[in-house]
């Protein structure tokens, strides 16, 4: 639940911000952000006809919307998921079973609200007839997948090298690349984020444990440069972090300095790039020493992809600090204004994960039942008698 909910209150903050610059949002609200706020345009329909959502006011965006859907899926199989569960399950929850969508202040289908990128899915997996395993290649390399998969984590709980698997698998169908990659390393540190005893380290090094090519080398400098030192304590010092992951980030983040004029080498494939969600978000966890509200303002207020930074952000601090970590008041707000029990959302995935961890366990057990008989003395070599 704490996974969960902390990642759609950080959602709904950051959705009111996203696409602009940290200057922009505060002259846009007389200062920082530091709660729900309204959005952006009074004529949020018709100001930006390609996007005529109702950002702000405690709403969720796609990114819940999406996590939503998932947990729908693995509440109905109860089981481990993979890239044909994705055209099997996912799809038609998308394309055929209408919900309220906050943004739209309308019922509609999931297909209707999402990013090109996530229409994707649909397109190739319904219509093109892809190979489940294949179908994310050629779509536009983003943070899409990472923003749905917190719950892979959830149903690997403890075991991040599992979660990166199957996270690697299931989001084959949508993803190639580093927004693959990025959304396999996130779902490993939400595996560990809910581990017993986890901490702060725990959650860093099962990202770098799993990570490769530009996501691990963005990952990696924003550990280091964030390993040690005080959380923000004033406004300037909270600009100074976001100055600061912006250019620690920088030289991995494909879409450049200006994100609404994304350079001409954006979202493409690379084995040098990184989304620049996942890293910053570690980032702001990092520099917040875990502390959820700290880090999910911090993402709210660094502007360009807000809403799925601040929600990642979310997911790690709140596995970490547990479901008292997300405020009440923010959880209470944004439920309501959105028309969703988020709490129920939690319960729902929690009980598919325990039948899937309970399951995991009887699999354990049986194959170090096998792997004793295998290994014991007298037992036959490989390769047959001697």
């Amino acid at each position: 639940m704490a996974v969960i909910t902390g990642a759609a209150v950080g959602d709904a903050l950051g959705g009111a911000t996203e696409g602009w610059t940290p200057e922009q949002i505060e002259q846009r609200h007389g200062g920082r952000v530091t709660g729900i706020v309204g959005p952006w345009y009074p004529n949020w329909r018709d100001a930006r006809p390609i996007a005529p959502y109702h950002k702000g006011d405690g709403h969720i965006t796609d990114d819940t919307l999406m996590t939503r859907a998932i947990v729908e899926v693995y509440a109905k199989r109860r089981a481990h998921l993979d890239a044909y569960a994705m055209a099997e399950d996912l799809v038609p929850l998308m394309m055929g079973e209408p919900r309220w969508v906050p943004e739209l202040e309308s019922t509609a289908l999931l297909l209707q609200r999402v990013f090109l990128a996530e229409k994707w899915i649909v397109t190739r997996l319904h219509y093109g007839h892809a190979d489940p395993r294949e179908a994310g290649v050629g779509n536009v390399v983003n943070c899409g997948a990472a923003m749905y998969v917190a719950p892979v984590g959830i149903a690997n709980a403890g075991d991040p090298g599992g979660a990166y698997a199957e996270a690697i698998d299931l989001t084959g169908a949508h993803q190639s690349s580093y927004g693959r990659e990025a959304a396999g390393v996130l779902a490993a540190m939400v595996a560990a984020a809910v581990a017993p005893g986890a901490t702060l380290a725990d959650v860093t090094d099962a990202g770098l444990r799993v990570a490769h090519d530009g996501t691990a080398a963005a990952l990696g400098a924003v550990a280091r440069e964030f390993a040690d030192g005080v959380p923000p304590r004033t406004d300037d010092e909270e600009r100074e972090l976001a100055r600061r992951v912006r250019e620690t980030v920088a030289p991995f983040d494909s879409v450049g300095p200006h994100y609404r004029e994304m350079s001409l080498d954006a979202r493409r494939p690379s084995r040098t790039k990184s989304i620049e969600e996942l890293p910053a978000a570690l980032g702001f966890v990092l520099g917040h020493r875990g502390d959820y509200r700290g880090a999910v303002l911090a993402a709210v207020n660094y502007g360009r992809d807000a809403d799925s930074i601040a929600s990642m952000a979310g997911a790690l601090c709140a596995g970490l600090g547990g479901a008292a970590a997300v405020p009440a008041e923010w959880l209470a707000a944004v439920s309501e204004a959105s028309r969703m029990d988020l709490r129920e959302t939690g319960l729902l995935m929690a009980s598919a994960a325990a039948d899937i961890l309970r399951a995991d366990r009887e699999r354990a057990l049986a194959r170090a039942a096998a792997l004793d008989a295998l290994t014991a003395p007298g037992a036959v070599p490989i390769g047959g008698p001697a």
